[in-house]
């Protein structure tokens, strides 16, 4: 029969006698797909110089004063807080529309420490001397009510501390009265007001606050403990070898020891949990509910609260009967799985580099979001300095373009002559910023579109490597020499077009479920149900749409590694394939799919709880060691997800193989009758697993 002939959906190939493996005289595929992403990253490259030629990072890091100047940069380098003449007007509705408060600030060299008026500085050398280094400019000779008027001056100073670059008053507590710097009122030039009075406009910067001296402690916890966390990761690593190296001689052992480790890492968790739950029974406080509780800064509060140790109880417990049930169900699939795993143990035996090979798809991958992330933050801060007119009264050209040069001058300020031309925020009005939000869609999609890429490749590399493993008559005598960085030049000469072409289809159906998350972000405070419920529906179906492109595109790529033909028809030979095999599909891949799934989740509960007891301190054996820290979870936190994607990097190696001789093996199966003139290329274990045998000649 014809290479190119398929066997209709439900019948297997006819015997080519031709066929001995994985086609070598391969040819370029797709090519439009890979001009088309050659083009698009000169695009992506073309974008990222425009951004960094028009961006300024400074406009994040660095406050900015009335005139749009970066306080402690340039000229001001000495006076790097920014100073607000009048804090009780960021009170004002203004400030959510101008994202700016409607007073004058200026770039100061410290936070004032002292509290007093214009008027009673104004009167004594010393204070006068003080007071004139939180004006705009200098007042010279003009009078008091001068200098109020053409608000060169603050009309008063209160004692205030730096907080993200900005002066804050310094607000505290007597009892239950407000105070600020140890006083309960204070005069603001025209009345006495009381401390209270300041709250309204610093509230927002009290949950800032929190949230920073939150991060602060998280990353002291971090300087204190990031020696021991490499320690645990490295414990992953070295657990991840163990078990593969294990795998590789004693699969069958090891596929039951993860399972029954597995299951007692659970129980465990569920004993201790009930221990927890039961000790917290008469403590007081302990029975309020989570929700009574609220958010907390102190994420150790919620461990004294027993409602935390039931949900606990509840996620295990839940676990632990899925994957009981899970075993009672698939107990006699388990042995071919198992056969399945040695083999592509010892595939992996034959290409040791194959485990390391993550490594370079993180490098990569790394590559791809540092330069995305330098670009958004380029894009985002490549706009102008924009001025609008504020007033405290009412004023016909209020929040008003303007021009702070030529503004005392202009008829805006004629018209309101009490009115000010301050920085409101960043835009701009050329075509560049007018097309600035298609700029940042091309950033985030060409994000997506190489990061997939990335992944696709690393897929493909390692399928072709395991496939010239499985279709060698004779291992590793045939394997070429280098069958990982033979995999990798094939991929990248003959198949870019295709990697390119399933990572486009992928990265369009991820970027719809951005818009689609947007959206939703936006719809929250809508009251039409009929939108939300058929927003939420379309959600689901393009979660469930990425998921199985992500199958079928990881499966295409096989067949790409095998055949080398396009993406398309790797795509409907790989389905058809599976679809002819759908019992062997759900029951063999999917089961070593879930032993894999159980060693990950046995390596990360073994370093997890080796975390939980050094950094928790509660064994007397690690309390010397182990540093003292804020949140002990912060540590706990990184090392499971370290661990996690440690452990994951060395088994989807592992899952790559298992798929590619998944698909090695059906192809197999349906090209050969084990023969003389069409042997199975499968190992013998697996042949009598299956109860097939190759006959002699």
């Amino acid at each position: 029969m014809d290479m190119e002939e398929k066997p209709k959906y439900g019948e297997p190939k006819k015997f080519d006698p031709e066929f001995k493996g994985p086609i070598q005289n391969r040819g370029c595929t797709d090519i439009i797909c890979c001009i088309f992403f050659i083009v698009a990253i000169v695009g992506y490259v073309a974008v990222g110089i425009l951004a960094w030629t028009h961006g300024d990072p400074r406009k994040v890091i660095y406050t900015t004063d009335s005139m749009g100047q970066y306080c402690g940069q340039g000229k001001l380098e000495k006076q790097p807080f920014l100073f607000y003449f009048n804090m009780m007007k960021c009170a004002s509705p203004m400030v959510l529309l101008e994202f700016q408060c409607p007073t004058p600030q200026v770039c100061v060299e410290k936070c004032p420490e002292r509290t007093m008026t214009l008027v009673t500085a104004f009167g004594k050398a010393a204070d006068w001397q003080y007071y004139k280094s939180y004006c705009r400019a200098d007042p010279g000779l003009k009078t008091v009510p001068q200098i109020l008027q053409e608000k060169l001056c603050p009309a008063y100073l209160i004692s205030s501390k730096p907080f993200l670059q900005r002066c804050f008053p310094s607000l505290g507590k007597k009892g239950e009265v407000i105070t600020v710097g140890d006083q309960e009122k204070f005069n603001d030039g025209d009345q006495i007001r009381e401390a209270k009075d300041l709250v309204a406009g610093i509230k927002n910067a009290t949950i800032v606050m929190e949230g920073r001296q939150v991060a602060m402690k998280i990353f002291e916890d971090y300087t204190k403990s990031w020696y021991w966390i490499l320690i645990c990761l490295v414990i992953a690593v070295v657990l991840s070898l163990i078990f593969i190296v294990l795998l590789r001689y004693l699969a069958g052992i090891m596929v039951w020891v993860m399972i029954f480790l597995v299951i007692a890492v659970v129980a465990y968790g569920i004993v201790h949990c009930s221990i927890k739950y039961v000790n917290l029974k008469d403590t007081p406080g302990s029975n309020i509910t989570l929700q009574q509780l609220g958010f907390q800064p102190d994420f150790s509060v919620y461990l004294h609260i027993r409602q935390t140790w039931l949900a606990f109880i509840i996620i295990l417990a839940i676990l632990f009967v899925i994957i009981i049930v899970l075993l009672i169900f698939l107990r006699k699939r388990i042995k071919i799985a198992v056969e399945l795993m040695k083999e592509a143990s010892r595939a992996v035996g034959y290409v040791m580099s194959s485990l390391f090979y993550p490594i370079f798809t993180f490098f990569l991958l790394t590559i791809v979001i540092a330069y995305w992330g330098v670009t958004a933050v380029f894009l985002s801060t490549s706009s102008e300095p924009v001025y609008k007119v504020f007033n405290e009264t009412d004023c016909l050209h209020s929040r008003a373009t303007c021009n702070p040069e030529n503004f005392s001058l202009s008829t805006m300020k004629g018209d309101c002559p009490l009115s000010e031309c301050l920085f409101a925020f960043y835009g701009g009005e050329t075509p560049y910023h007018k097309y600035l939000i298609f700029l940042q869609f091309y950033n985030v999609f060409l994000f997506f579109w190489c990061a997939n890429f990335v992944t696709a490749l690393g897929q493909m590399t390692l399928a072709g490597a395991f496939a010239s493993y499985y279709w060698a008559p004779n291992k590793p005598n045939d394997m070429p020499a280098f069958p990982l960085c033979a995999s990798l030049g094939r991929s990248l000469r003959y198949h870019t077009g295709s990697l390119a072409f399933g990572s486009l289809i992928l990265s369009i159906v991820q970027i719809i479920r951005v818009l689609l998350e947007y959206i939703d972000h936006k719809l929250k405070g809508a009251e039409n149900k009929f939108a939300k419920f058929l927003l939420c529906c379309l959600k689901c179906c393009f979660w469930c749409l990425e998921k199985f492109i992500k199958f079928m595109n990881r499966n295409a790529y096989i067949m790409v590694a095998i055949y080398g033909k396009n993406f398309c028809r790797s795509a409907r030979d790989a389905f058809f394939l599976l679809m002819r095999n759908v019992i062997r599909v759900v029951v063999l891949d999917k089961v070593t799919d879930f032993i894999l799934f159980l060693g990950k989740l046995l390596i990360v509960g073994l370093v997890g709880i080796f975390a939980f007891f050094f950094f928790s301190g509660h064994t007397d054996a690690f309390k010397g060691a182990a540093p003292s820290l804020h949140y002990y979870w912060v540590p706990i936190l990184t090392v499971l997800v370290g661990t996690y994607l440690i452990a994951h990097g060395f088994f989807s190696v592992y899952a790559m193989c298992v798929d590619t001789l998944f698909l090695c093996f059906l192809e197999d199966l349906e090209r050969n009758d084990g023969s003389p003139e069409r042997p199975y290329l499968m190992s013998e274990n697996l042949l009598n697993v299956l109860r097939k045998k190759n006959q002699a000649n």
